[in-house]
């Protein structure tokens, strides 16, 4: 039996047969010329050959499929039913193989990014630019999950690395590298009471309303530092928004200094920097990487983020006009 054997299966009252492709191939050809000998030179085959594979799929498809006449060759209705899904069938498989090549060939790269919600895309721009001058067919996705359930997905396989902040606990079978260090500031509206400080107290932002996200850890790591409960009276899940609602007044965004903001906003450092937390680069331990995923990490790992963090996010500057940089 041929490699590509038992690609599509049709049961008659014998039971379940086995169609192979190259019979498949065969009376496509026939049905779009109405003539064997033609359809054998397309298939580049003898026409004795081209006829007996015909003969066998009309065997195993239990009835004829071509209606063979000196000048009137023509598909029976048994042949004009199954003509469509016999040519999505050849299209499929040919996809597939087409698809096999440009991947063994470096043409497709596929690479997939968790992204924990504190965590910006703006901080890894430059490393796909980077990677992707190497796979010029690099395709990457980004997948935004809580930190738990990133985990759950490196470890199925779903996602290939991911950036998180800090963990509170990290499986054995994670490999865990820490990037680099980052302090949260106060992001606030220019017309805030608070905003023309140059720096906010923990007591003035115990007062102030903290606009926090259902994902969001900053919130809980800013409430470890005070008895006090913050003050929440507005949420979203997306930082956008956040800082939209920021922009109208409506409180303050407690953010990573890396996090792109509305150039709107203000961001003002917390006195004494309390709030800090790592940026940290996961994969499974011991898993096969790809190239593009092995190109990914060590360009990540060996990058010096004190020399990037800030400049990288210019990048989302100019590349979005809404956002600007914490640092700006």
């Amino acid at each position: 039996m041929s490699p590509y054997a038992c690609l599509v299966a049709t049961e008659t009252g014998d039971g379940e047969y086995p169609m192979e492709l190259h019979q498949v191939r065969y009376f496509l050809a026939v049905a779009s010329t109405l003539n064997f000998t033609r359809a054998a030179e397309m298939c580049n085959i003898t026409q004795p050959a081209l006829t007996k594979g015909v003969q066998k799929l009309e065997q195993e498809l239990g009835g004829p499929l071509i209606c063979r006449e000196r000048q009137l060759t023509h598909l029976t209705d048994l042949g004009k039913a199954i003509l469509p899904m016999l040519e999505r069938t050849l299209a499929s498989t040919e996809a597939v193989r087409r698809r096999a090549r440009q991947f063994q060939r470096k043409e497709v790269a596929a690479l997939t990014i968790g992204l924990a919600p504190s965590i910006s895309a703006s901080l890894i721009l430059e490393p796909i630019a980077e990677i992707r001058n190497f796979f010029p067919g690099l395709q990457v996705e980004l997948r935004e999950e809580p930190e738990s359930r990133l985990v759950e997905l490196l470890l199925g396989g779903e996602v290939n690395v991911a950036l998180v902040g800090d963990l509170d606990e990290t499986p054995e079978r994670i490999d865990d590298w820490t990037l680099f260090e980052e302090r949260y500031v106060a992001v606030l509206a220019p017309t805030h009471e608070l905003a023309g400080l140059p720096a906010i107290g923990m007591e003035a932002l115990c007062e102030a309303a903290i606009l926090d996200g259902f994902n969001c850890d900053v919130v809980p790591r800013f409430q470890r530092f005070t008895d006090v409960p913050a003050h929440q009276n507005h949420r979203s899940n997306r930082d956008l928004h956040r800082q939209h609602l920021a922009a109208a007044g409506f409180g303050i965004v407690l953010a990573p200094e890396h996090m792109p903001r509305l150039p709107s906003l203000r961001a003002l450092p917390i006195e004494g920097d309390p709030l800090w937390r790592e940026v940290r680069l996961l994969a499974v331990q011991g898993r096969r990487y790809s190239p593009a995923l092995d190109a990914f990490v060590k360009v990540a790992r060996l990058r010096d983020w004190s020399l990037h963090t800030k400049s990288a996010f210019y990048i989302g500057r100019h590349s979005h006009p809404e956002i600007t940089s914490l640092s700006a």
